[in-house]
């Protein structure tokens, strides 16, 4: 029996709770995330801001050079969070095979649910419906027989639509569809791919395995797979984190190593909290840096026994600090992570790296 599966997709989402919270702010261009004159980036805008070309992950003085009138607001996290709590009490009143991807996102298998004779068209209306009415924000839904082309479907009638992809309708509904748009294919790519003359997924299903592997290796198989809408990923309501860290953005580069020791030991104390309180413990500790032209490397650590204990970690932040150019270049990024995640209920003190 096919699944049935729903994709919802809050319509820009941090951008939508500021309008909503401040009304003042409704029907105009919204910005959230740092402000004109700082280093940070555009975490989500509103659709008003989108027209003038601003989008998630642009610098916010590119996004003031293309919209000097926009309203640029800081993120309130606290309230995005209370926000994806209620929309997710929602999705509970049709099912528990809830997939979060994200405050704003999630997979929902509604094949088993009985609500509105088992159409899954007609209950993914339905949560929409009660999201607006009840928090007061837009959403939009895809709907399919797996996870790919729901993720795919929700994204056809943005902002506030739906949109189904039914048995038998998927291969002519992706041949059709240009290569950019398929989940999975990044920009690089897609480069890759019209270098090959796939330009639509009717062009990706026509080139064979060998070919695909020639080309894209390991990845091959998935290419080949989703061209013909296969996915048979089940909706996990178990997601298991697989990092945890934190990042900071300077306002003006650094090149101080021992500020930027300084500043990775201030997020060693934040990640470490994090840590303790999902009761968790790591075997690799990884720093990001990024430098002032923007090229990025991570340097890891990974040990067989737990390397989330300050002692430990903060002998090891100058270990991988060394093992980049850090006095060289002048830095406008830092970041710190902790990775190969177990919980401290499972731990035995073996000695031995779990196998994940």
């Amino acid at each position: 029996m096919n699944r049935k599966i729903i994709h919802i997709d809050m319509d820009a989402f941090f951008a939508a709770v500021e309008q909503r919270d401040f009304p003042q702010l409704k029907g105009l261009p919204v910005v959230v995330g740092g402000q004109p004159d700082s280093r940070g980036v555009v975490a989500t805008c509103s659709y008003e801001a989108r027209r003038f070309g601003i989008h998630s992950a642009m610098p916010t003085s590119r996004a003031y050079q293309l919209c000097p009138h926009a309203k640029f607001v800081k993120p309130r996290f606290s309230a995005y969070k209370q926000a994806s709590e209620d929309i997710h009490k929602v999705f509970n009143q049709y099912t528990d095979m809830i997939e979060p991807l994200s405050l704003d996102e999630a997979y929902l298998d509604v094949t088993e649910a009985e609500f509105c004779n088992g159409s899954a068209t007609l209950m993914a209306s339905e949560i929409r419906s009660k999201i607006y009415k009840t928090i007061h924000l837009t959403a939009s839904a895809g709907i399919a027989y797996n996870k790919f082309l729901a993720k795919l479907a929700s994204d056809q009638n943005k902002p506030d639509g739906q949109f189904v992809i039914k048995p038998g309708e998927a291969e002519l509904y992706l041949s059709m569809l240009p290569i950019g748009r398929f989940y999975g294919v990044g920009k690089v790519t897609e480069a890759k791919m019209q270098a090959s003359g796939i330009q639509t997924g009717g062009d990706l299903k026509n080139k064979s395995l060998l070919e695909l592997q020639a080309l894209f290796g390991n990845s091959a198989e998935y290419y080949y797979n989703i061209s013909r809408g296969i996915d048979d990923r089940p909706v996990s309501s178990a997601r298991v984190r697989k990092s945890l860290g934190s990042e900071t953005t300077f306002q003006q580069d650094i090149s101080d190593v021992n500020e930027m020791s300084g500043h990775l030991l201030s997020l060693l104390n934040e990640v470490l909290a994090s840590l303790s309180k999902r009761e968790l413990l790591a075997y690799t500790i990884t720093i990001k840096v990024k430098y002032a032209n923007f090229t990025q490397v991570t340097r890891s650590y990974t040990s067989d026994s737990v390397v989330s204990v300050h002692n430990k970690a903060k002998e090891l932040i100058p270990v991988l600090l060394a093992k980049t150019e850090v006095d060289q270049k002048s830095v406008r990024l830092l970041g710190l992570s902790f990775s190969n995640l177990i919980s401290c209920e499972n731990y035995t003190d073996s000695g031995q790296l779990p196998l994940f």
